[in-house]
């Protein structure tokens, strides 16, 4: 699908007014933390924005194109649950405010969403030259899909990446916070705040996801502009889903192994996909409603059970105290 120059002008600007008017809307007046309200307000604005967005592709493109977009939009949201746990980590280890987290989230996504397209931008000029890239991206997907399963259980921890150390290093800044600014004057000196570098944490760490993410949407599809789009709504509702989520991120227990099978399925689409395209005859190719099925049921099938078994771990954890006090009393 050859998309017009305008439409992509279009797009950006919408998204870049929406986000203005979420800015404006949420961040006026004096800081105060996000209300659960707000929080499903937003969640449930920017997926009807997607939504919206996909059927105007239905109508304007076909549905195979805004097929490609919905498995897309799935696959990078539900990557970017997983992601939500390492920005607690973060916000944990630079001991953020609550009141001005939602305006780090805010402006670490925005730095993420234009490193993201500069990532795509590079991605689909490469696939676009380089055919054997699609063996590559499989096999990295693989190789991902099972690093999280022998992951699965272990602590989750931060990569000090190396635009990081470089802030924490170059930066003159002060030791704490000074409300929500990131810089200051102090004695005629211009120094940054940690809110600055927790920005960057967040910005600099969501773009080493991508090398997971970008590789598993271009598995759906080679349009660059479904893929920024579909990134694009991703990381838009992101914000409001960490707020909304809150304690329920601690049960998704199975989400690793759901992720797991989503990528790995991508990453074994890409090579067969890829095989069919060099002429081998054995090697099908996976419909887009296949891909969109396997990735919607996988995410149902691992949530439920998920929260199966919290309920469980918390009914039983309430039996034992319950035996524990009748032993004492």
């Amino acid at each position: 699908m050859t998309i017009p120059a305008w439409a992509w002008a279009a797009v950006i600007v919408g998204l870049l007014v929406v986000l203005a008017f979420d800015l404006w809307i949420v961040d006026r007046g004096e800081p105060r933390e996000f209300s659960m309200r707000q929080a499903g307000f937003w969640v449930g604005f920017y997926v009807t924005l997607a939504v919206i967005f996909g059927v105007v592709l239905w109508a304007t493109a076909g549905p195979t194109s805004a097929g490609e977009f919905f498995a897309g939009y799935i696959t990078e949201y539900s990557l970017s649950v997983d992601n939500l746990f390492v920005f607690y980590i973060i916000m944990t280890r630079f001991a953020v405010p609550r009141m001005y987290q939602h305006k780090v989230l805010l402006v670490g996504i925005l730095m993420a969403l234009v490193m993201r397209g500069i990532f795509i931008a590079i991605g689909a000029a490469a696939l676009a030259n380089f055919s054997w890239m699609f063996y590559i991206f499989g096999l990295f997907l693989i190789y991902t899909a099972v690093g999280l399963v022998r992951q699965h259980g272990q602590e989750e921890d931060v990569p000090d990446n190396p635009v990081l150390r470089w802030a924490r290093r170059a930066l003159p800044h002060t030791d704490d916070y000074v409300g929500s600014k990131v810089t200051v004057k102090i004695d005629g000196k211009r120094l940054v705040t940690p809110m600055l570098i927790v920005m960057i944490a967040i910005g600099t760490t969501d773009l080493l996801f991508a090398l997971d993410s970008i590789p598993a949407i271009f598995g759906l599809t080679e349009d660059a502009f479904i893929v920024f789009t579909a990134n694009a709504f991703a990381l838009m509702g992101l914000r409001q889903l960490y707020f909304l989520l809150g304690g329920l991120l601690q049960r998704l227990v199975y989400l690793g192994y759901g992720l797991a099978f989503i990528l790995g399925f991508i990453g074994v689409k890409l090579i067969l996909e890829a095989l069919h395209s060099s002429g081998v005859s054995w090697a099908p190719e996976v419909p887009i409603s296949v891909s969109l099925s396997v990735i919607g049921v996988t995410m149902v099938i691992t949530t439920v059970a998920s929260l199966l078994k919290s309920r469980r771990d918390t009914r039983k954890g309430n039996e034992i105290t319950t035996s524990a006090e009748t032993k004492q009393g």
